[in-house]
């Protein structure tokens, strides 16, 4: 019994605890237990007003125009009905002339004030006749894309090699002095000679980047066909059967040791074929694709001798795999952002490269993440002789599967030459506006 009242007191004791306690504690207004970010509603306010560029257009309409009650119109119906606001827009002087910066043009407000709880954001437009534009830097060198007319491509399923040639050219020539267009194998002979195709002083073939947009087959001039004037540097009597013009490829290695060259190859196998249509008329490559000759995998090992300064040896020994889908390097997706160029950061790889070993090769930019071990699913190679730190000449090879995506080409070559943006510069008036949205609260708790 004792027991009982014992902890009938305490109860009572506790109870009554708990209710002096409650009548001297103070609560918190639910506004305050839980308050609007007034800072962020309106920033996302005025870029949702900006959204279709809306914003700025009423920004610099006339202070008559109709436009501005239109606005008022979007701004309650985008605001909670307890929201108060007050919008404001200046004239951003950038003359230098001495006068106020920020100049009053015009605002609309749905009150006489905002109270003493308030809070804005501001928001900068421009006028329609502003246009945003930078100025690349340039990358020392001749941009060379291979367009010849008398080859054909392949690999490159969907396209021409003429199609993509003109695309690389519209991403790439604004980064480089000068940009070629290799109309034919003939230009190509002169360039693999060092001989300049356009006569012009700013072309210049060392140190230049050679873009083949033919996909696993690479232009040869007809002077490398087995007979003629440059047989001995292009075909190989004693190699097996068909496969003969690995030797040219070797050729193409040594003058891109020579020259300093950056090769780049734009999709799949490099070198597995070599094409003239008119040496090569009456031969195809087994898929219906005449004015070519296979070189199979002995291509690229034979291009790797010459630009290894190797002697030459038949080899074909395979140095591919096919390892599924793979991704952009986080270099490469952070340029990206910085070009402005996007293609997929997953791709599909069966021409994935392990060429590291026997050739004096580093990797100078990893294009796409290794997969299974050793493989680089695209990288830019570059070669530098052994004890020493120069290097002597590059190659890009992206092995991907078909159709190519030649923005990968171009992103690969600026995340590796990597040119400065400089912005233009608008020092002109009346072509910027500030807009500040303040937000206050009305109403009870």
């Amino acid at each position: 019994m004792m027991r009982s009242v014992e902890i009938l007191l305490v109860i009572i004791i506790l109870t009554g605890a708990f209710i002096i306690a409650s009548s001297f504690a103070v609560l918190p207004e639910p506004r305050q237990a839980s308050p609007v970010n007034l800072r962020r509603l309106a920033l996302t306010t005025l870029q949702m007003l900006d959204s279709n560029h809306e914003l700025s257009k009423v920004a610099f309409s006339a202070v008559d125009d109709p436009v501005w009650s239109e606005l008022q119109v979007a701004l309650s119906a985008s605001l909670p009905p307890d929201v108060i606001y007050n919008l404001t827009v200046y004239e951003v002087d950038s003359s230098g002339s001495g006068a106020a910066l920020y100049q009053y043009v015009k605002h609309v407000s749905n009150a006489e004030s905002l109270g003493v709880s308030s809070d804005a954001s501001s928001y900068f437009v421009a006028s329609s006749n502003v246009t945003f534009t930078f100025t690349p830097e340039k990358i020392g060198g001749t941009l060379y894309i291979l367009n010849c007319s008398d080859a054909n491509g392949w690999w490159i399923t969907g396209y021409t090699a003429q199609s993509l040639a003109e695309d690389l050219y519209k991403l790439l020539s604004p980064y480089f002095v000068k940009t070629i267009m290799v109309q034919s194998t003939t230009q190509l002979r002169q360039l693999i000679d060092g001989v300049k195709i356009s006569g012009a002083p700013e072309e210049s073939v060392e140190n230049a980047v050679i873009i083949n947009t033919f996909g696993e087959s690479v232009s040869m001039p007809e002077e490398y066909y087995q007979g003629h004037s440059r047989s001995s540097e292009g075909y190989d009597a004693s190699a097996p059967s068909g496969y003969g013009y690995v030797k040219y490829c070797y050729t193409l290695g040594q003058k891109t040791r020579e020259h300093n060259w950056t090769w780049a190859s734009i999709v799949g196998y490099p070198f597995y074929y070599v094409s003239n249509t008119g040496v090569f008329a009456g031969e195809q490559n087994n898929w219906g694709i005449y004015g070519m000759r296979m070189t199979s995998q002995g291509g690229v090992r034979a291009f790797l001798q010459g630009l290894d300064n190797q002697q030459y040896q038949y080899n074909d020994s395979g140095v591919i795999s096919s390892v599924g889908v793979v991704t952009l390097n986080e270099t490469v997706v952070n340029y990206c952002n910085y070009y402005g160029i996007y293609p997929s950061s997953y791709q599909t790889s069966t021409r994935a490269l392990s060429i590291l070993s026997g050739y004096n090769l580093t990797v100078g930019l990893y294009v796409f993440n290794p997969a299974d071990g050793n493989y680089l699913p695209g990288a830019i190679y570059n070669h530098v002789f052994s004890g020493s730190t120069n290097i002597t000449g590059s190659l890009l090879a992206l092995g991907l599967t078909r159709t190519p995506d030649i923005r990968i080409t171009a992103i690969s070559l600026l995340s590796y030459y990597r040119p400065a943006l400089y912005p233009s510069k608008y020092v002109a008036n009346e072509t910027s506006r500030l807009v500040v949205l303040q937000l206050g609260l009305v109403g009870g708790v």
